[in-house]
């Protein structure tokens, strides 16, 4: 009976310790989450799906949207009706790019873990949205159209906090995102640019 009981506390102590001992040295592989970006020309959203390759580099997949304005644009408010108008001003544009990219962990050995930077590049194909600008903004979105070309970016930034099930961070990124030719941006000017410098706060779970 002894012998029994000695058995069973001792596989009662592996099944309880042994967790306990594996539970710090796991690291989450996966995590997907939401960005919210800042740049001159306003706010935008996107969404990710990240996966680590290694301690040092992972693979990810994003979407976003945004909006891009035309660097001449002088932007006016009607004190009457409190409503802001660009002279000279033909169009509006979103952009929305679907980047493929890596990401580069630096200082592992050298810093905690609760405190993680990066260097990333990303590119892939992205979608110029172009509406008109004289009309109200949601009904103007039926008459726009959709242009292509390929963008991409580059950016550093850092992770914060634990890995064990979320994750959270910012990013400071370089969008070049070229059209050939240019879209008329304004009455006598065409925008060939819809890139630009975008702060990034991301938000996420990881698994």
């Amino acid at each position: 009976m002894r012998y029994h009981a000695f058995h069973l506390a001792a596989l009662f102590l592996l099944l309880t310790i042994q967790p306990l001992n594996a539970q710090p040295t796991y690291t989450q592989k996966n995590s997907a989450g939401a960005d919210i970006m800042l740049s001159m020309n306003g706010f935008g959203l996107g969404t990710f799906y990240r996966h680590e390759y290694s301690d040092d580099f992972s693979g990810f997949a994003s979407f976003a949207i945004s909006g891009s304005g035309d660097d001449n644009e002088i932007e006016y408010v009607d004190y009457y009706t409190g409503q802001t108008y660009t002279p000279g001003k033909v169009n509006r544009f979103l952009v929305l790019p679907l980047l493929i990219g890596v990401q580069e962990r630096l200082f592992r050995e050298d810093i905690m873990d609760n405190f993680r930077p990066f260097v990333g590049a990303a590119v892939g194909p992205t979608m110029i949205y172009v509406f008109p600008y004289n009309t109200e903004y949601f009904t103007a979105l039926k008459f726009g159209r959709a242009r292509y070309t390929v963008g991409g970016y580059i950016g550093a930034g850092a992770y914060f906090g634990s890995q064990q099930s979320s994750l959270m961070g910012l990013n400071i990124r370089y969008y070049y995102i070229p059209f050939s030719g240019g879209i008329q941006s304004m009455s006598n000017t065409k925008k060939n640019q819809f890139g630009g410098f975008f702060i990034s706060l991301s938000f996420g779970s990881a698994w």
